[in-house]
């Protein structure tokens, strides 16, 4: 089965050898299907005893196999995994939620949402204010799967019922088949849970993609989680000058989902899993927070009392970057 292979190394470099560079340990071949099954590592074992001013204090590795069946409403998702990938104890295995709301019968098309009032308000304000022509249908299903509409232009920002802020409450338009929305599972971590069921970890996370505030593009986001905490928590320990650290808690699964993400893809990869083997928590403290609670999120408080409308017809932008900033 052809596979996917990243080795991720934390690695220091030997003075006695200055030559030697990060990129000549980057552009290697990882390892074929049959190598990886027999517990070899390609050209990287080889590279790394050439190399003798690599010394890799810890690695992780990341795979991203091919060949899982087309999902459907009738798919066990968690068999099928199980079926068809090699899976370790220790294992992190990172599923995409389109594979997941496939399975969980979460297709819908458009005649599935007539609109209501609120949807035809909302359709026709993007309309005025953005100069495309949203379906109200589709609006009803985002206001549906919905608790709250932090912003209504110029695209729905919304709370998805388990905690998750996206645009269109995460509704998915494409790889949806025959069917036209494919709206995100109902409740990812017990997603996760039984996913984990059939397979012989217990560790499962399962992820999406979003945008962030301050940067463009997307990444890979967890939505859903079993068998491991969220956050890696440092408060308590100390920096290399012995300074206590008093906020840093890292978003562990945020993370693994973004990594796991560079090797499943966007498009039509169809590698909707990937497993993650040898990450290691380290003696930290664990976390279960995930999602800001809601009275110490500044940013939506801020995004409630703000309106497209108001900053298109009062603000222009001008880019600090640009040469001729002085003139405009």
């Amino acid at each position: 089965m052809p596979v996917t292979f990243c080795r991720v190394y934390r690695a220091a470099v030997s003075p006695a050898f200055p030559t030697c560079s990060l990129r000549s340990l980057l552009e290697l071949k990882g390892p074929s299907a049959q190598e990886l099954k027999a517990g070899k590592t390609g050209d990287y074992g080889h590279h790394l005893s050439y190399f003798a001013c690599w010394s890799a204090e810890s690695y992780m590795q990341l795979h991203a196999p091919e060949g899982l069946p087309e999902i459907t409403a009738s798919s066990n998702l968690g068999t099928l995994i199980a079926d068809h990938i090699d899976i370790n104890s220790n294992d992190i295995v990172c599923v995409a939620s389109t594979v997941v709301s496939k399975a969980e019968a979460r297709t819908r098309s458009l005649s599935d949402f007539p609109p209501g009032p609120r949807a035809t308000e909302l359709t026709a304000q993007l309309a005025e204010e953005t100069a495309n022509d949203p379906d109200e249908r589709f609006i009803q299903a985002v206001l549906e799967e919905s608790v709250e509409i932090l912003l209504e232009s110029p695209f729905l920002l919304t709370e998805t019922r388990f905690g998750h802020v996206g645009v269109n409450a995460g509704i998915d338009r494409s790889n949806v088949g025959h069917e036209e929305l494919l709206l995100l599972p109902k409740h990812p971590s017990k997603s996760a849970n039984r996913i984990a069921e059939s397979l012989s970890t217990d560790q499962v996370i399962v992820t999406d993609t979003c945008g962030r505030p301050f940067r463009h593009g997307q990444r890979g986001v967890a939505i859903g989680w079993s068998g491991i905490e969220p956050s890696r928590d440092w408060r308590g320990e100390t920096d290399r000058d012995g300074r206590e650290l008093t906020a840093t808690v890292e978003n562990v699964i945020d993370e693994l989902a973004a990594a796991a993400n560079l090797l499943a893809g966007e498009g039509n990869n169809g590698t909707p899993v990937v497993v993650i083997r040898d990450f290691e928590w380290g003696p930290h403290a664990e976390s279960s927070a995930h999602f800001r609670d809601i009275n110490d999120d500044l940013i939506r408080q801020a995004v409630r009392g703000w309106t497209y409308a108001w900053l298109s017809a009062s603000w222009s932008w001008v880019d600090p970057r640009d040469p001729n900033r002085d003139s405009r």
